[in-house]
């Protein structure tokens, strides 16, 4: 495996809280710990997410909203930002923890568009028979961080994934996401 420099957004978590994070002493980490075994190792992973705007229109309201999906395969939860980063918020770095892009136009906005849906449905605006989107694709695509937590024993590892910029533990999608990647 190479390593290759990519951009990435600066994480909200250090290593020393990541492990502290995968050690913790609550009901969730404790579970996981008897299911999978002790905390063996972490490590970094950057995810490639490509930026798209989206507008569409509730009643005479014009709303825009800019999303970031991965473009790994577009199963990892959408991030939202009030703006594209700046250049003062993003890091070049070299690893060799980086998934490549691998998925086409196409999907991604087909994804992307099925997501949104069910955001502003969820919001409340189940009412409307049909709500048109506009969506535009950014010229931006960074990595974004994330820790994993190795669990296990010499027989089985099973990983844990820290969003690195949410700081939030993510669920069996994420862990699945990546053990599907460190198998490849």
């Amino acid at each position: 495996m190479s390593t290759s420099a990519i951009r990435t957004l600066r994480p909200n978590v250090t290593q020393d809280e990541a492990v502290h994070t995968f050690s913790a002493l609550g009901l969730s980490a404790l579970y996981w710990r008897m299911r999978s075994g002790p905390l063996q190792k972490i490590a970094g992973a950057y995810v490639p997410f490509r930026f798209y705007r989206i507008r569409y229109e509730l009643g005479r309201t014009t709303y825009t909203r800019l999303f970031a999906l991965d473009v790994v395969d577009g199963s990892l939860d959408l991030f939202e930002f009030p703006r594209i980063p700046e250049e003062r918020e993003l890091l070049s770095i070299d690893s060799r923890n980086c998934l490549a892009p691998a998925l086409p136009e196409e999907r991604a906005v087909g994804l992307l568009r099925e997501r949104v849906l069910r955001i502003v449905f969820q919001q409340g605006f189940f009412k409307l028979r049909e709500l048109r989107l506009d969506i535009t694709r950014e010229p931006c695509e960074i990595y974004l961080p994330y820790w994993l937590g190795f669990y296990g024993d010499e027989r089985t590892v099973r990983c844990r994934v820290l969003d690195a910029v949410r700081r939030r533990i993510e669920g069996a999608k994420a862990s699945a996401f990546f053990e599907q990647w460190l198998a490849a």
